[in-house]
């Protein structure tokens, strides 16, 4: 965005604008120039340092690619910052509520609503809620609340499967209820279960040797010979 010194704008939201604009690019380039200085100290290694500080020749294209990369997008950036006549006070808006949240300072973020909460009393003894002056039994007027995040460890649950089964008074035959469609035939692992490993294996990243290490801190032997069947399965 091009900024005329002599011909700038009267209004207080635009001038707020150009204000941030400023600020973000003289950001983004001292990061430009962090980035410089410390591929500069870099080269300065590479020809001045000993042998064994040299670092690998083509590395040195591949800082070439990166001032290429950031100064184009610098550009380009700058380029396409300049706002429409039309949207220039909503988005001087929006950087205002931003800029007020940010004045609030770094408090911590309030907890989601979606955790489960338990409740717990920090009460007075009797002895505790009489005045120390008049001996006269205290009136609770209210209460102080403030929210503690905990970790409760998951854990393991044998599910026992029942089927009763029905048989005709006069000898005619059983019946046995019927269980779900299990999703490994015969197989000893449960939903919930699989996809915890599946989870973990996968989205996780963590080996079937750890979570092998987990489960034997809950006291259950679980190979991951047999966890890789599961996976398979």
């Amino acid at each position: 965005m091009e900024i005329d010194p002599h011909n700038l704008p009267a209004e207080a939201k635009i001038l707020q604008q150009i204000v941030l604009q400023l600020l973000q690019a003289v950001e983004d380039k001292d990061q430009l120039l962090a980035r410089l200085q410390h591929q500069l100290a870099q080269l300065l290694r590479y020809r001045y340092g000993q042998k064994r500080e040299r670092i690998d020749e083509n590395q040195l294209f591949l800082f070439a690619a990166q001032i290429i990369a950031a100064s184009q997008r610098a550009s380009a950036t700058t380029s396409s910052e300049e706002p429409a006549a039309a949207d220039s006070s909503s988005s001087a808006d929006r950087k205002e509520k931003k800029e007020k949240q940010e004045r609030r300072g770094h408090g911590r973020n309030p907890l989601p609503e979606s955790l489960e909460r338990r409740r717990v009393v920090f009460g007075l003894e009797e002895s505790q809620r009489q005045c120390p002056h008049c001996q006269t039994p205290m009136q609770r007027i209210g209460e102080d609340i403030s929210e503690r995040l905990e970790y409760v460890p998951a854990s393991l649950q044998v599910i026992e499967e029942v089927t009763p089964k029905y048989a005709c008074a006069k000898g005619c035959g059983i019946t046995t209820a019927e269980k779900p469609v299990a999703p490994i035939e015969k197989g000893l692992p449960g939903p919930g279960l699989l996809a915890q490993v599946a989870v973990s294996k996968y989205g996780d990243h963590l080996p079937l040797n750890r979570m092998e290490t987990i489960f034997e801190r809950h006291g259950v032997d679980l190979s991951r010979k047999t966890m890789c069947d599961w996976m398979a399965a």
